[in-house]
C-alpha cells in the first residue's frame, strides 16, 4: 500500500508525526463550536450560502473512515468500502476521516442547532472510502502489504459511485515521495470523467519540502494552509504546483463519540477547499474539473504580487468569489435566496435577511444581471416591432388589385384599403 503519512496523524491532522496542540485523549472542546469556526468568514461562507450549500453533490472522503453517527454528520454519510485490508478497531478508526468530513459537510447540529460544526458545504453528502489507517495505528505496515494501491482503487470507486468531488487529506510518508503509476492513472480516470480532485499539499514545510502525492499529480487542486492572520503556516509545503491556501490552524472539527477537537494541518485546508469545489459543482455541474480549479484560483483573495507563489499559491480561497468566477466560466447568472432561520452563522437573527439586502458580492451580481436582462428584453421587443412594421409596409406595397392578379386593372379598392 502506498505510504499515506502526511496529514494523517491522530486527529491533530499534522503530518510527519509532529506534535499538535491537542490529541485524542484531550477533553472535548466546549459546546457552541460555531463561534469558534473562524475559517468560515475568510472563506466567504455567509455570502455563498445564500446561493448554494452544495445540495445534490457527493464528496468522496478518501481517508481513515467517517463516523456516520456523529450528530453533525447524521444523515450526511454514504458508507463505502474499506480498502485497507485491516479490521476495524473503534479506538483507531475514523478519527481523521470524521474530522475532514465535518469540515466539508457538517450539519452543525451538535447538542442544539447552533452548537456543532458546520461544514463549508452543509448540503452536500459524503461518500466515505477508507484507504488509510490513523498514524498511530500499529497495523500500518500490515495495511501496506494487504491494501496495495488502496488510494488508486479508492479514487476509481468514488468515480464509479457518483462522486463529483474527491477530497484527499493525505499523502506521502516513510520515504515514498515519487507517487505511483496506478495512482496517476486513477487521477486521469477521475479527471476524464469530470470529477474534481483536491489534496493537501503536505506538512513538510519545515523539512525538505518535497513534493507530496496525490497533491502533486497534474490536475489535482493542491492546498496549503494559512493561520488566522492569513500568513502561511510554517508546516505548509512550498511547491510550484500549489493552487491555493486555506485556513489550517486552530480548526474545530468533529471528534469521536460526538466530541470536538482542534486541528492544525494542510489536511483541514484541503477539506475546506473540497467543500468549496462542492459548492461550485452544485451550482454549475457542467463545468469541467479544469474550469472549477480555475474558478477557485481566480476567485482567491490576497493574490501574490506575481499572481502565484510557491508558498501562497494563487491566494486564499474564497467560496463566494469562486462562485462568481464559475458563473462567468459557465456564462450563467447566480441565483440568490434568503437564509433559513437555522442560519449557519450561529446568529438566529440573521436568518431572514434576503440576499439582495445583504450588500454581498453575489447579491450585487444578481442585481446587475437582472438589469442586463431587462435591457436585452427591451432591445429584442424593439427589434421585433421594427421588423413587423417593415413587413406590413411591404405587404401594403405589393398587395394585388381587388379583382385578382389576372384582372386587367382590377376593381378599385374600397376606401381605407391599401393602394
Amino acid at each position: 500500500m502506498h505510504a499515506l503519512g502526511v496529514a494523517l496523524t491522530t486527529i491533530a491532522l499534522v503530518a510527519s508525526a509532529r506534535p499538535s496542540p491537542r490529541g485524542p485523549d484531550d477533553p472535548p472542546v466546549p459546546v457552541h463550536q460555531r463561534a469558534r469556526q473562524w475559517a468560515l468568514a475568510p472563506l466567504g461562507a455567509p455570502d455563498v450560502w445564500r446561493t448554494t450549500r452544495g445540495e445534490g453533490v457527493v464528496v468522496a472522503v478518501l481517508d481513515t473512515g467517517v463516523d456516520p453517527r456523529h450528530p453533525d454528520l447524521t444523515g450526511a454519510v454514504i458508507e463505502g468500502p474499506d480498502l485497507t485490508g485491516t479490521a476495524r478497531r473503534k479506538s483507531l478508526w475514523g478519527r481523521h476521516g470524521t474530522a475532514m468530513a465535518s469540515l466539508i459537510a457538517g450539519r452543525g447540529r451538535g447538542g442544539d442547532r447552533f452548537s456543532g460544526v458546520r461544514g463549508i458545504a452543509p448540503g452536500a453528502m459524503v461518500l466515505s472510502v477508507r484507504v488509510a489507517l490513523e498514524n498511530d495505528d500499529p497495523r500500518r505496515d500490515q495495511a501496506r502489504r494487504r491494501g496495495g494501491n488502496a488510494l488508486a482503487r479508492g479514487i476509481r470507486y468514488a468515480v464509479d459511485h457518483g462522486a463529483q468531488v474527491i477530497s484527499m487529506s493525505l499523502g506521502c510518508g516513510n520515504g515514498v515521495w515519487e507517487g505511483s503509476a496506478a495512482e496517476q492513472r486513477a487521477v486521469r480516470y477521475a479527471l476524464g470523467r469530470g470529477v474534481v480532485l483536491v489534496a493537501s499539499s503536505g506538512n513538510d514545510g519545515t523539512g525538505p519540502g518535497r513534493k507530496n502525492f496525490p497533491a502533486a499529480y497534474p490536475g489535482v487542486i493542491s492546498v496549503g494552509a494559512v493561520d488566522e492572520a492569513m500568513r502561511v503556516a510554517p508546516f505548509s509545503n512550498r511547491q510550484a504546483n500549489l493552487s491555493v491556501v486555506a485556513p489550517g490552524t486552530r480548526i474545530v472539527t468533529a471528534g469521536q463519540s460526538g466530541t470536538y477537537v482542534v486541528a492544525n494541518g494542510t489536511s483541514s485546508a484541503a477539506a475546506l477547499v473540497a467543500g468549496v469545489a462542492a459548492l461550485v459543482r452544485s451550482e454549475f455541474p457542467r463545468l469541467s474539473p479544469a474550469q472549477v480549479r480555475r474558478a477557485i484560483e481566480r476567485g482567491a483573495t490576497r493574490p501574490p504580487a506575481g499572481g502565484h507563489d510557491p508558498a501562497y499559491g494563487h491566494g486564499v480561497v474564497n467560496a463566494a468569489r469562486a462562485l462568481e468566477q464559475a458563473a462567468e466560466a459557465g456564462q450563467q447568472p447566480l441565483r440568490a435566496r434568503a437564509l433559513p432561520h437555522d442560519t449557519p452563522t450561529g446568529d438566529p437573527t440573521a436568518g431572514t435577511a434576503p440576499a439582495a439586502a445583504s450588500g454581498s458580492a453575489l447579491a450585487g451580481r444578481d442585481t446587475r444581471t437582472d438589469a442586463r436582462r431587462l435591457v436585452c428584453a427591451v432591445l429584442i421587443l424593439f427589434a421585433l416591432a421594427l421588423a413587423a412594421r417593415r413587413l406590413l409596409e411591404r405587404r401594403r406595397t405589393y398587395l394585388p388589385p381587388a379583382g385578382g392578379p389576372d384582372a386587367p386593372g382590377g376593381t378599385p379598392p374600397a376606401r381605407g384599403d391599401a393602394t
